[in-house]
């Protein structure tokens, strides 16, 4: 499993999710995944112990954003992601939307599966 496809499984009954840019008509609320690290940490006998990876979930809403922002920050702890920050990142008067993002990661082990997994 990867963190794009457990966030895309995990937020998509929530409301619309996307990677990088949200293609076609945006709806009022939606997310934008961005990937911000994939790194190594430990290991052991040159091969990796564990992948830590991190990704900014960018929450676009042309309402209240701070239920919906409790909404996927309960959902996140809820299936054993660590949030490492939260922040409203602005008014966006073009679009009319507010913009707020949660960054989040998870460690996976790293096993003989991991390698041949794709």
């Amino acid at each position: 499993m990867n963190i794009l496809k457990e966030l895309n499984t995990l937020l998509s009954p929530i409301l619309p999710v996307e990677t990088g840019i949200f293609s076609g008509v945006p709806p009022d609320e939606y997310l934008v995944l961005t990937p911000m690290t994939d790194i190594f940490p430990l290991f052991g006998d040159n091969m990796p112990l564990a992948d830590i990876s991190e990704v900014r979930i960018s929450l676009f809403s042309k309402g209240n954003y701070l239920q919906r922002k409790h909404q996927i920050t309960i959902a996140l702890l809820g299936a054993d992601f660590t949030i490492t920050d939260r922040r409203y990142i602005g008014y966006e008067s073009d679009t009319k939307f507010h913009h707020a993002a949660i960054d989040c990661g998870k460690c996976y082990n790293v096993t003989p599966d991991y390698i041949t997994e794709v």
